[in-house]
């Protein structure tokens, strides 16, 4: 599903359609495996982080799409907010990308 269609939607496509934006965005967005680098360690975790000058979007395959998707609006909201701002989305989508803690 492409961001400009969303209606209703899945997690799939909500998943689908938060990658497109991050991408389009100017996000660094990288999949990360779910094994711990080290023995012992626990599994990675999906994350927002910033790598010099720019902002990457980090997703383990250790994580449910749930997880990714929480992962992505906050790094949308974040980082941005001016892009978001600018551009139609549909409200399924913008709902996904409100900060929960403002509500509706």
């Amino acid at each position: 599903a492409r961001a400009t269609n969303l209606g209703s939607v899945d997690t799939a496509d909500q998943l689908e359609a938060l990658l497109e934006l991050a991408r389009e965005a100017g996000l660094e967005v990288r999949s990360v495996g779910a094994r711990p680098a080290v023995a012992g360690e626990a599994p990675p975790t999906s994350a927002v982080c910033r790598v010099r000058s720019a902002v990457w979007v980090v997703l383990s395959a250790a994580d449910p799409p749930d997880r990714h998707i929480a992962v992505l609006g906050e790094a949308l909201r974040r980082h941005a907010s001016g892009f978001l701002e600018d551009r139609f989305l549909p409200p399924a989508l913008r709902a996904l990308l409100q900060d929960p803690l403002e509500g509706p």
